[in-house]
């Protein structure tokens, strides 16, 4: 009995993992906060986050700074590259301010990050964060938005290469 009480447990677990530990869909965040948002563009270009409205979206928080985040950005861009062309649109938020623009570019390159970069400003990403479901603020942060604009999962902490992939099965 103990055992099945611990496979039962350990099932649950992963299942909620993903989430981030939210097994039910009813308690995901809205993606609302997000789509309101206008942030730019590594380079420097305005974009209107309710154009993405319609697409499935991963949204990943990360810093350059973040070891983590350094771990999970060659798996997002793989992620990128596989999937672009089924419609998914990877979005990487840099929490960063403005004036580190350059940096960011630079760090993007070197990690050959080949998917939407946007550069938040530290105080609005922290705000957006908190917003979708991520009180602490911690990095790296993913959303996994559906078509419609639904959360469908998030995870707080570096996704791996099969997060990444259960999480784009439900959204393409």
């Amino acid at each position: 009995m103990k055992k099945l009480f611990a496979a039962a447990s350990f099932a649950f677990l992963a299942l909620g993992a993903l989430a981030g530990g939210n097994a039910q869909a009813d308690e995901m965040p809205s993606a609302a906060p997000f789509f309101a948002l206008d942030m730019s563009t590594a380079d420097d270009k305005p974009l209107a986050l309710g154009s993405l409205r319609g697409k499935p979206l991963i949204v990943n928080f990360w810093a350059r700074w973040c070891g983590p985040c350094r771990k999970e950005i060659p798996d997002l861009a793989a992620m990128h590259a596989k999937y672009q062309g089924k419609g998914l649109v990877i979005v990487g938020v840099a929490v960063e301010d403005a004036g580190n623009r350059d940096s960011v570019r630079d760090f993007a390159k070197a990690y050959e990050m080949n998917y939407l970069l946007l550069i938040g400003g530290v105080q609005k990403s922290v705000e957006l964060m908190q917003a979708t479901g991520n009180p602490k603020s911690g990095l790296p942060y993913t959303l996994v938005i559906d078509r419609n604009g639904k959360v469908v999962a998030k995870k707080l902490g570096a996704m791996s290469l099969a997060d990444m992939e259960a999480a784009i099965k439900q959204i393409l």
